[in-house]
């Protein structure tokens, strides 16, 4: 089934602030909860729909993204999330109220703290590139240079320093949640003391903070494969921020705007060009010789009396891809002489005379100049 547009799914306008945006997840969380509604695959359904709108519409960047490329802008960066990411984020939109999920609907374990691990996987990173025409006909290779956020080497990533490791939280004893009793409800809240972690860093690490991440630029080489398209995308596996605790990292998206050619342009696998060709040539036919994209020039046989704008279909001289090439289209544009010589003039006239001039036309059916392009 296609994806439902995410402001569409919350119930929200484009200009939606976020309080606005968090209202409209929350009351869809609450009504399409999988707790309250077990066994129910369309209540499950819509209440990931929801979450996965709320994820992308609630961070300004993935909003930019979306609001600028639809979803083709977020891939990968959200939607992709289990139960345990989902359930993580609801101490955030609900806060004090999570409690009332664990006692209406048995969540128990779903809403607690990372239980002093805090093990998550890194961001994913988007980075854009402008390549020519040519290269994303045949592919090519690009080194991009970008800051990611890579485990810190004092701390090893724990963001303790010299070793002194993580300590229980007292406040939660290591389940990232405090209850309190209000009335007959148990509420749970994110623990003030180490912020839902579940641990406490003694002596961070002085390098990062405690963050156990340091911001970096690296190089890397990035392989563009022949016959992407304007818009598409190249996935680099684990070259995305690094992850917390040893998490694994995230993803790095590399989205690709393709410059347009001087010469040629294309649909899906197959290349179109014009060439221009005289009167001469046109009438009488004979053999040109045309430059392809890779640089070769062949010769194409033009057929005696071609009409203006008339294509020549030459086979496999287009875009390569999946094993398979396409072809490469040649509109032939016949050019009329703004001046003739007077010998020329003199042969014009001559030709006029021996095929006789048609100096009443009839005006041409448009079937006939469709069917001439």
């Amino acid at each position: 089934m296609a994806k439902r547009d995410y402001y569409e799914v919350l119930g929200v306008q484009k200009n939606a602030t976020k309080d606005d945006i968090k209202k409209a997840y929350r009351k869809l969380a609450i009504q399409y909860h999988p707790d309250k509604n077990p066994g129910n695959k369309e209540a499950e359904e819509k209440f990931k729909e929801a979450s996965e709108a709320y994820e992308i519409l609630s961070d300004d960047q993935k909003k930019a993204a979306y609001d600028q490329f639809g979803f083709a802008g977020v891939e990968g960066m959200g939607g992709q999330q289990d139960y345990s990411q989902v359930f993580r984020g609801f101490e955030d939109i609900f806060g004090d109220f999570s409690g009332i999920f664990d006692t209406f609907f048995g969540g128990g374990s779903r809403f607690r703290g990372h239980g002093g691990s805090g093990v998550r996987q890194g961001a994913n990173l988007r980075y854009d590139i402008e390549i020519p025409f040519k290269d994303a006909v045949f592919g090519t290779k690009v080194e991009i240079q970008y800051s990611r956020n890579e485990a810190c080497p004092s701390c090893k990533g724990t963001g303790a320093a010299n070793g002194a490791g993580k300590k229980v939280c007292p406040t939660c004893a290591g389940s990232g949640q405090v209850r309190h009793s209000q009335g007959f409800f148990s509420v749970a809240s994110t623990c003030p003391t180490c912020g839902g972690e579940g641990y406490i860093i003694e002596h961070p690490c002085r390098d990062c903070g405690g963050s156990g991440t340091q911001k970096k630029r690296q190089k890397i080489m990035v392989t563009i494969p022949a016959g992407v398209e304007n818009g598409k995308r190249v996935v680099i596996p684990r070259q995305g921020d690094a992850g917390a605790n040893g998490g694994a990292a995230g993803d790095l998206y590399v989205f690709i705007r393709v410059k347009p050619h001087e010469y040629f342009e294309r649909q899906d696998l197959d290349l179109y060009c014009a060439v221009p060709i005289s009167i001469t040539q046109a009438s009488l036919g004979g053999d040109i010789h045309v430059s392809t994209m890779d640089g070769k020039t062949i010769k194409v046989k033009v057929p005696a009396g071609i009409q203006n704008g008339k294509m020549l279909r030459i086979r496999d001289e287009g875009v390569p891809s999946g094993g398979r090439r396409g072809n490469l289209y040649i509109k032939l544009m016949i050019q009329i002489p703004a001046r003739l010589s007077k010998r020329g003039r003199e042969l014009m006239e001559e030709l006029s005379r021996a095929e006789g001039e048609n100096d009443s036309p009839k005006p041409i059916p448009l079937s006939e100049l469709a069917g001439g392009e």
